[in-house]
């Protein structure tokens, strides 16, 4: 599966979202860029929620679909609908810093959902669900980082953590309110109205 792979602070300064201030450098000097075309606005903030939550653009126009399928506002509808993906949710419990990084965890085989094995990053978290790591892979640095991070990261509050055994428990579905604030979903909403 193809996936972004280039400079991450780059791409993030192009979509205008904030860089560590490590990470802008010395030598970093600001170019005056051209007035955005409204196209252009909502181009790019469809652009920077795939480029957030990882997501290639047929799974994007897919999770857009459904959204506009369902009762109530789209862009609410999808902002949820992408905060219920597996590797979202592990980012959300603050044992890994970055989506990549938890994407990558739930990849290899890491967790339990319920008892069963998955491993399929964009599997959609149910209400009541309990996730697990393996009893094998307990034993890995993995696990060891993801027990350092949660003295630093916040979990989310439709989440239960529990510290010691880094289970998870899906007390309530996410809302929109809970995504990230970045994204304007009206911009994205009229994006593919027009198409």
């Amino acid at each position: 599966m193809a996936r972004y792979v280039g400079p991450v602070n780059k791409r993030k300064r192009f979509l205008g979202l904030d860089v560590p201030k490590k990470a802008a450098g010395k030598g970093f000097k600001m170019t005056p860029r051209r007035r955005i075309s409204q196209y252009g606005l909502q181009l790019r903030e469809k652009q920077k929620a795939r480029f957030l939550y990882g997501i290639l653009e047929r799974q994007f126009r897919n999770y857009y679909d459904k959204a506009s399928n369902n009762d109530g506002s789209t862009g609410d509808t999808l902002l949820i609908l992408l905060e219920k993906r597996f590797d979202n949710v592990m980012y959300r419990t603050g044992m890994f810093n970055t989506r990549r990084h938890s994407r990558q965890a739930v990849n290899h085989g890491h967790f339990l959902v319920n008892d069963k094995k998955v491993n399929i990053p964009s599997y959609e978290i149910q209400n009541g669900d309990k996730i697990t790591w393996k009893e094998k892979s307990k034993k890995s640095t993995l696990f060891e980082i993801a027990t350092s991070n949660i003295k630093n990261n916040d979990c989310s509050k439709w989440l239960s953590l529990d510290k010691s055994e880094l289970s998870v428990q899906i007390n309530n579905l996410p809302k929109a309110s809970d995504a990230e604030l970045e994204i304007d979903t009206r911009q994205i909403v009229e994006y593919y109205s027009r198409r």
